[in-house]
């Protein structure tokens, strides 16, 4: 059977190929039976699964992060396509080929990577660049800094995530930047490239995307400071220059103001004209990519519109069908 990646999975469709298995859990249903719910990912997209009458040694059949061999259908459940499964096993390695989960190449990942490394080399600003050429020259932070995804599941969610997601703020400012002479586009560079810099912690993403402990005890965010100052001391002691305190405290804040409302886990509302810009930069992408992901995923292919989505308190419009 040719594959179907999750994009293009529809109602009622018969399944039996290899997905990325995450977010495994044995769960009772309302009489006590047990079933196995279960993420499948590729390359497109996720769809959540459910194995009926699950048992211990199905749950145990395959980890988080394996590639899983799956039998089954899919249906229609309140809106959203879901896969129900007949057989999930370990998938075996004549099985598997690897480009089908990975969203961006290599070669993408390089091309956006000295994209990214020029972008920020342009800095002007020479406590700004310092402290920017600290994170650039450090060979093992830049390695997971160009794998790591921006998030777990609400925009950009795969490896080379992050660095999609900064370099089209690092882009944005340079068109932004200009229009307003009392912003600092340097600093704003530089609260792009770290505001989420510390996912490369946070989160680990060798296969499926988890939190790690620390990440979880401590967020991204909490994360981050610790590794300005960490950089800070490092660039004192490559070239024995001090770097301004008020210059680390005003990007400290835009890290821990970049989300912009108290309920949305910020620690500070923004209250620099640099932290204002990257936080509605920030909202602006990040929405752009979860709204444009919904599209591509919604199960209405022969409408105009999406189905509902109770998230984010709204239909999408796509456009008409065939046309861009």
């Amino acid at each position: 059977m040719e594959r179907q990646f999750v994009s293009q999975l529809g109602h009622n469709s018969p399944v039996q190929q290899v997905f990325l298995a995450s977010d495994k859990q044995l769960r009772p249903n309302r009489n006590g039976n047990l079933y196995l719910q279960v993420e499948l990912s590729d390359r497109s997209g996720m769809v959540q699964a459910r194995q009926w009458n699950a048992s211990e040694e199905d749950y145990k059949a395959f980890e988080n992060g394996d590639y899983v061999y799956v039998d089954g259908a899919t249906q229609l459940f309140q809106g959203n396509v879901q896969l129900i499964a007949t057989r999930i096993r370990r998938a075996r390695e004549d099985e598997v080929d690897e480009a089908d989960y990975m969203t961006l190449e290599s070669t993408t990942i390089n091309e956006m990577r000295t994209r990214f490394v020029e972008i920020m080399r342009g800095i002007k600003s020479a406590p700004v660049a310092r402290l920017a050429a600290a994170f650039l020259d450090d060979e093992a932070f830049m390695d997971k800094f160009c794998r790591a995804p921006a998030g777990m599941k609400n925009h950009h969610a795969y490896q080379g995530g992050l660095l999609d997601h900064v370099l089209s703020l690092a882009e944005l400012s340079l068109l932004v930047a200009p229009r307003y002479p009392n912003l600092d586009g340097d600093k704003l560079l530089l609260g792009v490239f770290l505001h989420d810099a510390a996912k490369v912690d946070e989160l680990t993403y060798e296969r499926d995307i988890a939190y790690s402990d620390e990440g979880q005890l401590l967020g991204h965010m909490a994360m981050a400071l610790t590794m300005v100052d960490q950089k800070a001391a490092e660039a004192v002691k490559k070239d024995g220059m001090p770097l301004p305190d008020k210059l680390l405290v005003e990007i400290k804040h835009m890290i821990i103001s970049h989300h912009g409302k108290y309920e949305y886990g910020s620690a500070k509302l923004p209250m620099t004209l640099e932290a204002v810009a990257l936080h509605h930069l920030d909202n602006l992408d990040a929405k752009m990519a979860s709204f444009t992901q919904l599209m591509k995923d919604c199960p209405n292919v022969d409408s105009p519109w999406t189905q509902y989505f109770s998230q984010i308190g709204r239909k999408l419009y796509k456009g008409e069908v065939g046309q861009k």
